[in-house]
């Protein structure tokens, strides 16, 4: 691949990292006072911004690469999906911040202590980050492919190893002093930054394409190659191996979002950060509604992208580049190719901008978990007293700790993707369902149960996990032997992980002396709702 970046398209790229590093440094201006501060901001928060950062949060390399991917490769059906965050925002809002709330809880997984018992509590942030480490280092693995391709024309292992380190390196200085309060504030921007890239994309191409909005439209609903219509938004068919139809939307879909929203503390942290829980409910809820104008600009371009490289007829004889089997995404071929000069540069901080705004919130939330979760029970079983600032001190040297270990997770991305052969964004949202099915199962008991113990817990954290490793199609080509094992899509594997989870840990017997307290919680939450 020849490399097409001008002078002014490095300029641009300049111009973001000194940016970057201006707002990194004002950022971190404020003193932080204690662990408290410094992963919850006090809930100082404001409900926009919480919202923003939320959607930035959600959002990843993984929208910003296989968004377009999806709309170049299918139809609109995965936009669809986000009927199912709807439903999960609505249910989050109602049963599960008001409790977070009254509890007033540092990390999500606090509210099992007082309904299983403290090793409850340490089990779930364990199983949390592991699937964590999962997620993150598969969105930053992506992140790297795209800045490999940029700086070394390939995606050559060492190449995609040596911009891994570089987007880590960069995550962590830029997060490392402020806390969450400097990462909500900066994902404000970079969400700006990557929205933008990505509607000045749709606008280049709709200036590219020598066609009317009515003959693109009209092409994308009856293709030239006699495929279905690309306009598609809901897929009724049955199909287990099918993750975007109607029923995965409203079964496996209305769970990962419940996961990711109300259980996942990478995302729940910010809602933790508002001032109240209505503030926390409406931050979710809004962030749910900006979803879907930023996804369809997303699955817009690959669409456009579509016609730029399917429909000749359309094109009035242009010569444009077509992508190769070696190219890992068709908007990262546009991108380098095709791209006028300045914007590649634009589009290119785009990409970083969204890898770093999920970057960012996962050093935060992860170092969160391992020192108010694990580190600070580890001193108080050993009667071992600390200042309030030596947890702000903890809870940086836990960042430095997760970002050496996404990074060792995205190395391993790289080959994991290769074998699954799943399009970006599934891969991405697959890798998920490892940790949520587990963690679904446990706040299930939790919340509409009087079942469950410390020991139920732990197992159903694990039988989460496995059920869900088991229903990998090549897990099951390693224990059947099948070269063409049946495939069940992630949606499905998440509502049989769950479900699994659920009934294990139903199996356990509450304790007697935590009855008093899960009754004092409900009428909380009851008088919240």
């Amino acid at each position: 691949m020849e490399l097409q970046f001008t002078g002014l398209d490095w300029g641009i790229f300049a111009l973001y990292l000194a940016l970057l590093a201006a707002s990194g440094w004002h950022f971190s201006q404020r003193r932080t006072k204690d662990s408290r501060d410094y992963f919850l901001a006090r809930n100082s928060m404001p409900m926009w911004m919480v919202a923003i950062s939320t959607l930035a949060t959600t959002q990843s390399a993984a929208t910003f690469l296989g968004g377009p991917d999806l709309g170049y490769r299918g139809d609109l059906t995965y936009l669809f999906t986000n009927v199912g965050a709807v439903i999960a925002a609505i249910i989050v809002a109602r049963y599960l911040i008001p409790r977070f709330y009254a509890n007033r809880v540092t990390t999500v997984y606090e509210l099992l202590q007082s309904r299983f018992g403290e090793r409850a509590k340490h089990r779930a942030g364990g199983i949390y980050l592991l699937g964590r480490v999962f997620a993150s280092g598969a969105r930053l693995y992506m992140a790297a492919i795209a800045v490999s391709m940029i700086l070394f024309n390939d995606i050559a292992a060492n190449h995609v190893i040596a911009a891994v380190i570089l987007l880590s390196a960069a995550g962590l200085l830029q997060t490392l002093i402020g806390g969450v309060r400097s990462v909500i504030q900066s994902d404000v921007l970079q969400c700006a930054v990557y929205v933008s890239a990505a509607i000045a994309v749709v606008a280049v191409l709709l200036w590219q394409i020598p066609a009317d909005l009515g003959q693109i439209v009209g092409a994308l609903a009856a293709p030239s190659d006699g495929g279905a219509s690309k306009l598609t938004l809901v897929d009724t068919r049955w199909d287990l191996s099918d993750p975007f139809n109607l029923w995965a939307t409203l079964t496996g879909f209305v769970l990962l979002n419940i996961a990711a929203f109300g259980l996942d503390q990478d995302v729940t942290q910010r809602i933790l950060t508002c001032k109240t829980p209505r503030d926390g409910a409406r931050a979710v809820l809004y962030s749910v509604v900006m979803v879907v104008p930023v996804m369809a600009v997303f699955m817009g371009i690959g669409l456009l992208l579509h016609i730029f490289y399917q429909s000749p007829e359309l094109m009035a004889g242009a010569n444009v580049s077509k992508p190769s089997g070696g190219d890992v995404t068709v908007f990262m071929h546009y991108v380098l190719h095709e791209m006028p000069a300045g914007l590649r540069g634009l589009v290119t901080i785009g990409v970083i901008a969204a890898a770093l705004s999920t970057l960012n919130s996962s050093l935060n939330s992860m170092a969160s978990v391992l020192t108010e979760d694990l580190y600070r029970h580890w001193l108080s079983q050993r009667k071992v007293q600390k200042p309030a600032a030596h947890f702000v001190r903890a809870g940086r040297w836990g960042m430095a700790i997760v970002a050496s270990t996404l990074g060792g997770m995205a190395i391993l991305c790289f080959y994991w993707q290769q074998m699954s052969d799943l399009p970006l964004i599934t891969f991405a949202l697959s890798v998920m369902v490892f940790a949520y099915s587990g963690l679904l199962g446990v706040f299930f008991t939790a919340l509409f149960t009087g079942r469950g113990n410390a020991g139920s817990v732990g197992w159903a954290l694990v039988v989460g996990f496995v059920v869900t490793l088991l229903q990998q199609p090549w897990m099951i080509t390693l224990l059947t032997g099948t070269d063409d094992p049946f495939v069940i899509a992630f949606p499905w594997q998440l509502c049989l992980g769950t479900l699994a989870s659920f009934a294990v840990c139903n199996l356990g017997k509450p304790s007697p002396e935590l009855s008093a307290d899960n009754a004092i919680i409900r009428s909380q939450t009851t008088a919240n709702g």
